[in-house]
């Protein structure tokens, strides 16, 4: 651990990019530039089988997320598909059932989306007691941009029946979960949305990250994106997409991807659905040696669902005052935004805890502990940055 914060210390350069004034070409030439540094230690390795690789927060430099540094989320070994022979099917309840090939699509008008996806299970390395599943620290999430077609489009010409309330996202890949809660045999990574946020002009079926073609283990050929929800239902390596009249009830939504929901003081299992309002501190790092009597630029980065970020503020004496961070660049929809704060460190030596909470204009406010009943999902209670002044 000591190893790991060391190299992401000697890394980052204290640049920031605003979103609204930059080109969406430049924003791709960013994303997909060579790396060039030789400090970037890399994706942090969570998980060898399935694949799960963490990006290491403390780099952030950039809005965009370059698709080499965003970090990889699998349930099942990433499946090997070909563009030539793969179809995407859509059936169920409507009423011209179709097939399409990656051509086919293609073919349809594009759509590009810049928009934040964060794991569901983002920070669970902090919960106490551990919570069961990947151990992500604070870089289960990135920013970029995805082009596609909006789903709705695809929708529209399977033409709906009138009583379709949901729609099942089907993902190609599948395996069998042994550990409790098993699965009933061989099940595919599937989410549903309902009809409302599928026909959302957002929502994607995306084929290029950052200007370039999915990568394998970012989906290709064609996957979801769901901007404004976690990453959970921005289902990968799609495969079919069904149209029912009823609830679904998966496992990725039921059993897991799930959490408790009080209605009149009783828990009910809920699906996990739209991201929470939440600010992480990206630099110092945890453990930094910060210079005595010193300016120092505090930064990271901020987020949230379906409203917008209006404020981020800092606390460098363990909550008990807090100040306004500087917004950076303009507000994007579903698009993380970055943020800064001129910091006068303290002449005394010592350890210092320093803690960011964001609010969004919906009236959320990033909370300072955690709520047990979201098991080990929607993370964003504030998390504190211990650092040593010297």
């Amino acid at each position: 651990m000591n190893q790991l914060i060391g190299n992401r210390r000697n890394f980052l350069k204290s640049t920031s990019l605003g979103l609204g004034s930059v080109l969406l070409a430049k924003r791709n030439r960013l994303a997909n530039a060579a790396e060039a540094d030789s400090g970037y230690p890399g994706l942090i390795i969570r998980e060898k089988e399935p694949l799960n690789l963490e990006f290491p927060f403390p780099t952030l430099d950039h809005v965009i997320t370059p698709t080499n540094r965003f970090f990889v989320r699998s349930h099942f070994p990433i499946p090997k598909l070909e563009a030539k022979a793969w179809r995407l099917k859509i059936d169920g309840s409507c009423e011209h059932p179709l097939e399409l090939s990656l051509d086919d699509i293609r073919n349809m008008p594009a759509k590009s989306v810049t928009a934040t996806i964060e794991c569901a299970g983002n920070g669970r390395a902090f919960l106490a007691p551990k919570a069961k599943g990947v151990q992500w620290e604070l870089g289960a999430v990135g920013n970029a941009t995805w082009t596609g077609v909006p789903l709705r489009a695809v929708l529209e010409r399977a033409r709906l029946k009138a009583d379709t309330v949901e729609v099942i996202l089907s993902g190609s890949d599948q395996g069998e979960i042994t550990e409790e809660p098993k699965s009933p045999g061989t099940i595919h990574f599937e989410r549903s949305l309902p009809l409302a946020k599928a026909q959302s002009p957002e929502v994607l079926l995306a084929y290029q990250m950052n200007g370039e073609d999915l990568t394998a283990e970012h989906g290709f050929p064609l996957r979801v994106i769901v901007p404004g929800w976690f990453g959970m239902a921005s289902v990968k390596w799609l495969s079919q997409i069904t149209a029912t009249n009823v609830a679904f009830h998966g496992y990725w939504q039921s059993l897991e991807y799930a959490y408790f929901e009080r209605q009149q003081g009783r828990p009910s299992l809920v699906p996990v659905t739209q991201m929470q309002v939440k600010s992480s501190i990206a630099r110092p790092a945890l453990g930094e040696l910060v210079p005595a009597d010193k300016r120092y630029r505090v930064h990271g980065a901020t987020w949230t669902g379906e409203s917008e970020v209006s404020a981020v503020e800092v606390s460098t004496d363990d909550a008990r005052t807090w100040q306004a961070a500087e917004l950076l660049g303009e507000a994007v929809p579903h698009s993380w935004r970055l943020w800064q704060f001129d910091w006068h460190v303290p002449k005394q030596p010592g350890r210092v805890r320093l803690m960011c909470r964001a609010s969004d204009r919906a009236g959320n406010q990033q909370p300072q502990s955690r709520d047990k009943d979201r098991r080990g999902y929607l993370i964003n209670h504030v998390v504190p940055v211990e650092v040593n002044v010297r």
